[in-house]
C-alpha cells in the first residue's frame, strides 16, 4: 500500500507486478537509469510501461523513449536491462522498446514534473 507521498512518485500508467517480492528491487534498479540529457530517471519519467514476472523470475519490461529520434535510442534497452538483471533472484531480462502508445508528459510521475518545472 502506497502512502501519499509514495503516490506522487509512481508513473500513472505503469502495468506492474506491484505484490511480487522483487518489485521493490526491481523499482529501486530502473531509477537508476537516466537518460543522459534529461536529469529525471526513466522510471519516474514513465518511460517504463510494463514489467512483467513470470516462470523463474524472468522479466519482460515494454520501454519507450521521449522520442523516436531520441539519441541514445541503441543504448537505453541495453541499460534497463542491466540494471534489472542486477536484481537478486531474476531469472532472464527481455526488454522490448515499444512506440504505441507514444510516450507523452502525462505518462510522468508528479516527481518527475516538479523537478522539470513543468507544474
Amino acid at each position: 500500500m502506497m502512502n501519499d507521498d509514495d503516490s506522487v512518485m509512481e508513473p500513472p500508467q505503469i502495468v506492474a507486478p506491484l505484490e511480487h517480492p522483487l518489485w521493490p528491487e526491481i523499482k529501486a534498479k530502473l531509477k537508476t537509469v537516466y537518460d543522459p540529457e534529461i536529469p529525471v530517471n526513466i522510471y519516474e519519467l514513465g518511460l517504463i510501461y510494463k514489467v512483467e514476472l513470470g516462470d523463474g523470475n524472468n522479466a519482460k519490461v515494454e520501454m519507450s523513449l521521449t522520442a523516436p529520434g531520441c539519441p541514445v535510442a541503441g543504448e537505453m534497452p541495453g541499460m534497463v536491462q542491466d540494471a534489472v538483471r542486477a536484481v537478486d533472484g531474476i531469472g532472464d531480462v527481455e526488454v522490448e522498446l515499444v512506440w504505441d502508445p507514444t510516450w507523452d508528459p502525462s505518462r510522468m510521475a508528479d516527481t518527475a514534473k516538479l523537478q522539470l518545472n513543468m507544474y
